[in-house]
C-alpha cells in the first residue's frame, strides 16, 4: 500500500510540475505557399515542413537548456538543387549545382522561463554545401537543409561550440 500512495505522489508531482521546466522549440511555417522552394505540390511541402520540424525539435533537445523556449518562424526555404526536367516535363530528380545553394530565412525568440533572452532575424545560406563530407553519404532528401540548421543552431545556442547536454 505504502508503494502505491508513494508512485501516486511521484506520478502527481510529474503531472503537476511547470512544463516551462522543459526545453522545447515552437516552430511556424509562414505563409509557405509563397515559399521560393519547398516543394512544388502541397505534398511536397508538408514533407519538407515536417522533416525541419522534426530537425528543430531534436536540436532543441539537444542544445537548448531546461526553461527555454524557442519559438522559430520560417518566413522562406529555398532548397538546395533545382528540379530538372525530365523528358516530359518536371522530374523527381534534384540537380545540385554551385549556384543552387540552400537558404533559409526565419525569426526566432528564446525565452527562458517566461522571459526573452535572445531574439532575430537570420538568413542561413552556405554556397559551399556540396563540400560538407557527411551529406555525401546521406540519404537524406533535406540533408544540405538541415545541416544549415546545425550550423546555425550550435552557433547560435551551444555554449562555446559545445552543445549542453555532452553529445
Amino acid at each position: 500500500m505504502r508503494w502505491n500512495l508513494g508512485f501516486a505522489a511521484v506520478l502527481a508531482a510529474i503531472v503537476v510540475s511547470p512544463a516551462s521546466s522543459l526545453a522545447g522549440v515552437n516552430v511556424r511555417f509562414v505563409s509557405p505557399d509563397r515559399y521560393t522552394d519547398a516543394g512544388s505540390f502541397a505534398a511536397s511541402r508538408v514533407s519538407t515542413e515536417a522533416a525541419l520540424r522534426a530537425h528543430l525539435d531534436r536540436l532543441g533537445k539537444r542544445f537548448l537548456a531546461p526553461g527555454q523556449t524557442l519559438t522559430v518562424d520560417v518566413l522562406d526555404i529555398d532548397r538546395a538543387g533545382y528540379y530538372g526536367l525530365g523528358r516530359y516535363g518536371p522530374s523527381d530528380v534534384r540537380i545540385m549545382t554551385g549556384v543552387t545553394p540552400p537558404r533559409i530565412k526565419l525569426h526566432y525568440v528564446l525565452t527562458e522561463r517566461g522571459r526573452r533572452t535572445r531574439s532575430g532575424e537570420e538568413t542561413l545560406s552556405d554556397i559551399n554545401y556540396q563540400m560538407n563530407p557527411s551529406a555525401r553519404l546521406s540519404s537524406d532528401s533535406y540533408v544540405y537543409e538541415k545541416a544549415l540548421l546545425d550550423g546555425w543552431f550550435e552557433r547560435t545556442f551551444s555554449n562555446r561550440g559545445t552543445d549542453r547536454h555532452g553529445f
